[in-house]
């Protein structure tokens, strides 16, 4: 059965054409059957819409009336249409991302660099929190993805590791020199720790992983950035848990030393997660996907 929006469109080619023969031809249909539908639209409306003459057809006032709205109302149709090919071919569009501060500098900004090389007309939008701050608001439609720290136990959440990481603890010139090597974690409890604050993910994980040991920790300075904390074991505060792959340059430098210890922290990963239950957008899944890609490229 013919629907309502087609007849409206069958309306609009007749009211443009003047005829229905020249109306069946654009629309490869039969005469019959446009004279059919539009005998339908016009019972259905109760209304006579066309002067119906040997030469064609015209439109009644009552028809012009409604051509004015009908033809809007399609042409804003295949402006939708075409503006979901747009997103769909990535011509347009915004991806919202959820990251913290040290995941988007040492390591997000290059898959940024890419994707935005590749579709330049999407805008980004970029959420900062903690792990479990950006679990909340990718829950609540904030964002579209989160890049964060793992592991994260929630079953709302599809999660995709993408980097290994290694927690490591690090010291400045005056702990090198004075402390044994390699530390138990009893000694290392001992000293004047520097970590992330409390809520961070990668903070619990590692004081949970000294737990299990039989130790809690008393941190000295509890701090929100992963580059103070390089810094404050620089000029020798402390020692600091930091991690690794995004603290290169201070350790390549000499500026700290990483400490060995009699039992190294399990890795971690670092990795992308969005909802099960909400399909990701085309732009999303075009990101998630020049993440893995470079990922494979480069043998993470």
């Amino acid at each position: 059965m013919i629907s309502k929006l087609d007849l409206y469109k069958v309306f609009c080619i007749v009211a443009e054409s003047g005829s229905f023969s020249k109306a069946a031809k654009a629309l490869y249909m039969t005469q019959p059957a446009v004279s059919q539908a539009m005998m339908q639209l016009e019972r259905e409306l109760d209304t006579r819409l066309f002067n119906r003459t040997p030469k064609g057809v015209s439109l009644t006032n009552e028809g012009k009336l409604l051509f004015e709205y009908v033809h809007s109302a399609i042409h804003l149709i295949d402006v939708g249409e075409e503006k979901i090919l747009e997103f769909k071919n990535l011509t347009i569009g915004e991806l919202k991302i959820g990251v913290g501060d040290t995941i988007s500098r040492y390591f997000l900004l290059p898959y940024l660099e890419a994707f935005h090389n590749r579709y330049p007309n999407i805008k980004f939008k970029i959420v900062n929190g903690t792990t479990s701050e950006l679990c909340s608001i990718l829950k609540s439609g904030e964002v579209d993805i989160a890049i964060c720290n793992f592991p994260i136990d929630d079953p709302a959440f599809e999660k995709l590791p993408c980097l290994d990481v290694q927690d490591i603890f690090v010291c400045g010139e005056k702990y090198k020199h004075t402390l044994p090597q390699p530390l138990a974690f009893q000694q290392l409890a001992k000293l004047p720790l520097i970590f992330l604050e409390p809520r961070s993910n990668s903070r619990k994980y590692v004081e949970d992983f000294i737990l299990s040991k039989g130790l809690k920790i008393s941190p000295e300075f509890e701090l929100g950035s992963h580059d103070l904390l390089l810094e404050f074991a620089r000029i020798n505060l402390g020692i600091a848990c930091v991690t690794k792959e995004f603290s290169l340059d201070y350790l390549n430098k000499g500026a700290v030393h990483e400490i060995q210890l009699l039992e190294e922290i399990p890795k971690r990963s670092i990795g992308i997660c969005f909802l099960k239950s909400v399909p990701l957008s085309t732009a999303a899944t075009k990101f998630v996907e020049t993440i893995q890609l470079r990922d494979q490229g480069a043998g993470r």
